[in-house]
């Protein structure tokens, strides 16, 4: 009986290993980008930064951009909205104050963002995109929902690539958009921004979104997570675009996991670059 017994506990072994094989993985990374602000040059490029996918909560960056120079948003606290029962609140407590502008930013809050597209319009959101080189500038929403100006950028019809994400940032940074001058520094003040070791400062914006099953429910189990933005360090200035599929029911929001483990990594990242 020894040797079944050694026999069947083998078995078991292996097949416990091979149902861990079939786990998923907290993250699976899909693109790390670094390039040089002035030169545009590419220093990290590692995965696949040519596919578009929804830019999800990253797009706030240039709604910013768009809010500011309409003249819609005034400044980091003007203007205030008010929390109404019926708005999206899946961001917690934070997301029922009321917000302003910085506030919207750090917590990225959706029902802010739809004062801002409802009063823009799609096709002065779809104007400004085409501008800004955004992804396919498509802000139609999902097929025959006219939703695109309450979720068009929310796993729906507007995708970017990481790509896509440096070159409108570098625009940014370099002040090559067509905006008003005082849009920049009005936008940078509210991006939240993060001082690391050895001088550098990190400014950027995270995203989260789920892709669709085939049923067309959205897939809970996995989630883009995005962070993108830009590094600086005296004269240095970098952008970077980081994409992953995340594991959210490990990890909780995709787009605070690639955020924190991206600057976790920013020392190894920057000694890659170059920098």
């Amino acid at each position: 009986m020894q040797p079944l017994r050694l026999a069947i506990a083998g078995l078991v072994l292996a097949l416990a290993s091979f149902a861990g094989l079939l786990q998923p993985v907290a993250a699976r990374p899909i693109c790390l980008m670094v390039a040089d602000a002035a030169s545009g040059t590419e220093l990290v490029r590692e995965g696949d930064c040519e596919t578009r996918v929804t830019p999800a909560s990253t797009f706030k960056l240039a709604l910013a951009v768009m809010g500011f120079d309409s003249g819609f948003l005034a400044n980091a606290n003007q203007p205030v909205f008010e929390f109404r029962k019926g708005f999206p609140e899946w961001g917690g407590a934070e997301w029922r104050k009321p917000a302003d502008p910085a506030r919207w930013m750090r917590h990225s809050i959706v029902w802010y963002s739809r004062f801002i597209t409802h009063q823009l319009g799609t096709a002065e959101l779809e104007r400004y995109s085409r501008s800004f080189g955004y992804g396919n500038a498509d802000l139609s929403g999902d097929p025959g929902k006219d939703n695109g100006l309450d979720r068009g950028w929310i796993s729906s019809s507007l995708r970017i690539s990481p790509v896509e994400q440096v070159r409108f940032l570098r625009r940014f940074v370099n002040r090559d958009l067509p905006v008003s001058a005082q849009t920049y520094a009005r936008v940078e003040s509210i991006v939240q921004r993060h001082a690391l070791a050895g001088n550098w400062m990190i400014a950027g914006k995270t995203g989260s979104a789920y892709p669709y099953n085939t049923d067309g429910s959205f897939d809970r189990r996995r989630a883009w997570g995005w962070y993108v933005g830009w590094a600086r360090k005296d004269d240095t200035n970098l952008l970077f675009a980081r994409l992953d599929e995340v594991d959210s029911t490990k990890n909780g929001s995709s787009g605070l996991y690639v955020r924190s483990h991206f600057l976790e990594g920013w020392a190894q990242t920057a000694k890659v670059a170059g920098r």
